[in-house]
C-alpha cells in the first residue's frame, strides 16, 4: 500500500531510507533543519568501514580510559564541566566493557555494515552520487608487530564474523604504500572496503536525487509527531501540520527529544568528533588507513586528505577545543615525514554514541507508524544505506532478513 512518510533528518541514514522508500512505491517528505548532508554525515571519516565491528567500550577500557584522559597525545578528551551529566549514561556505558559484550555488539554491527560497498553500490548506481564511491582497501597501521598482536581481540573477533586480512610487514608494507615513515612497520589489509571521496556532496546528491523522483525537500525543525488513535497522522514544524501515513526519526544524537515522544529514553550521548582537512597534499595515501597509535582515519578525498578521530565527551553545546585539532596535526607530521600541504579546514561535529553501541532501528513500541533509526556511533556512514533499507522494509510491511532484536527500540521502552 502506498504511504506518504516523512523522514525527519537528512543525513546518511535519512536519504537512504527515502531513496528506498521512493523504491518501494512510497511518497517521502525529507526533512532538516539545517538541509541535507550538513551535520555529522558531513563530516566523518569518509571510509566504508565494514570491519569496525568492535565497539570503543571493549575489554581494558576501564584501565585504558583513566590513563588517556591524562595523557595530552592520547585521543580521548573530556569537557570536565559535562561530567555531572554524562555520569549515568557513562556508567551504563562502560558496563559494557567487556568480552562478552563487544562480541554481541559485534556480531550485531556485522549485519548492518558487514557489506557496505555492496549497500552503497546498491543505493547510489543511478542516482548521481554513485561517482563519490570508491571501492578498496581499508588498511590499520601499526608502528610494531607487537602493536598489532596487542589488538588481537579485535581481530579474532572480526575473524568471528566473517572479516579476512593480509598482514604486510616491513618491505610488504613498503611496497604496498611508501609515504609512511620508518617507525611504521606493520599493517593489516582488508580488502572489499571502500570510502566516499566527498561525504557531504555524497549526501547532498542522493537528496538532489529524491527531489528529482518526486520528493519535498522541506527546512526546518520537527517539534512533535501528530497522531490519531496511536498512529501517526502527521508532523508538527513550527505552527503548521504536515500530513502523512508514517514517520521516521533520523535525527542522529538530536534524536532523544522526538524519541521521547515516541514512547522511547534512549540513553545516546555525543561522541563529538574532530577532523582536519589538508587541501593540495604533497602525497597521499593509496587507501584509507587507521593509523592505529593515535586512533585516527586518514582518508583520500577529492583534492584534500581528512583526518578523522579523536573521541572527546562534552554534549552537545560547549565549544570544540583546540588540542585535538592540534593533536591530529602533529600525528600526521610525525605519520608522513615531509608532508606538506597549501590550506587547512578544521571541523567539530557529534558522533550518536548509544550506552550499548547499537543503533536504534525499528518501530515505536507506543506510537503505530512511527519508526527510529538512528545511534550508530562512529559507523553511521558505514552502515546508512543498509539501515534506510531496513526501515523502508519495514514500512511496507517486508520481513528483513536479519534479526532486528538487537537493535529494537523497545529494549528501552
Amino acid at each position: 500500500m502506498k504511504k506518504t512518510v516523512a523522514v525527519i533528518g537528512a543525513g546518511i541514514v535519512g536519504v537512504s531510507t527515502a531513496i528506498w522508500l521512493q523504491r518501494d512505491g512510497h511518497d517521502v517528505i525529507l526533512i532538516d533543519k539545517a538541509g541535507p548532508g550538513e551535520g555529522t554525515s558531513h563530516g566523518n571519516g569518509g571510509v566504508l568501514a565494514s570491519c569496525s565491528v568492535m565497539p570503543v567500550p571493549g575489554p581494558g577500557l576501564w584501565t585504558k580510559a583513566p590513563r588517556m584522559l591524562l595523557d595530552p597525545n592520547q585521543p580521548l578528551f573530556m569537557k570536565w564541566s559535562y561530567l555531572p551529566k554524562l555520569a549515568p549514561w557513562l556508567m551504563k556505558y562502560m558496563r559494557h566493557a567487556n568480552a562478552d559484550s563487544a562480541r554481541r555488539r559485534a556480531a550485531a554491527a556485522t549485519s548492518i555494515i558487514g557489506d557496505s560497498l555492496s549497500d552503497h553500490l546498491a543505493l547510489a548506481t543511478g542516482t548521481g552520487a554513485e561517482k563519490w564511491v570508491v571501492p578498496g582497501d581499508y588498511v590499520f597501521i601499526y608502528n610494531t608487530r607487537a602493536d598489532y598482536e596487542a589488538d588481537s581481540f579485535g581481530f579474532s573477533v572480526r575473524k568471528e564474523n566473517g572479516f579476512e586480512w593480509e598482514l604486510l610487514e616491513d618491505q610488504a608494507f613498503r611496497d604496498y604504500d611508501p609515504i609512511w615513515g620508518p617507525q611504521m612497520t606493520c599493517a593489516a589489509r582488508f580488502p572489499d572496503h571502500g570510502r566516499i571521496s566527498d561525504p557531504g556532496q555524497y549526501v547532498k546528491d542522493l537528496a538532489a536525487h529524491v527531489q528529482a523522483q518526486g520528493g519535498r525537500l522541506v527546512i526546518g525543525e520537527v517539534s512533535d509527531i501528530a497522531r490519531e488513535k496511536g498512529v501517526v497522522s502527521g508532523v508538527r514544524i513550527g505552527g503548521e501540520t504536515i500530513a502523512c501515513d508514517a514517520a521516521v526519526l533520523t535525527t542522529g544524537v538530536w534524536s532523544g527529544p522526538l524519541a521521547a515522544k515516541l514512547g522511547v529514553k534512549p540513553p545516546l550521548e555525543s561522541e563529538r568528533g574532530y577532523h582536519l582537512e589538508l587541501y593540495e597534499p604533497s602525497v597521499m595515501p593509496r587507501s584509507p588507513v587507521m593509523i592505529a597509535s593515535g586512533k585516527f582515519v586518514a582518508t583520500p578525498m577529492d583534492g584534500r586528505l581528512r583526518l578523522a578521530g579523536i573521541v572527546e565527551l562534552g554534549g552537545l553545546d560547549l565549544p570544540p577545543s583546540r588540542a585535538p585539532f592540534a593533536l591530529l596535526e602533529k600525528q600526521i607530521r610525525a605519520a608522513i615525514p615531509g608532508l606538506t600541504w597549501k590550506k587547512t579546514v578544521e571541523w567539530m561535529g557529534h558522533r550518536p554514541s548509544m550506552s550499548d553501541s547499537l543503533p536504534m532501528i525499528g518501530e515505536s513500541p507506543v506510537v503505530g507508524g512511527a519508526y527510529m533509526g538512528f545511534g550508530h556511533d562512529h559507523v553511521g556512514l558505514t552502515g546508512g544505506p543498509k539501515t534506510g533499507r531496513l526501515l523502508s522494509q519495514l514500512i511496507s510491511g517486508h520481513t528483513p532478513n536479519i534479526n532486528l532484536a538487537p537493535y529494537a527500540p523497545d529494549r528501552f521502552h
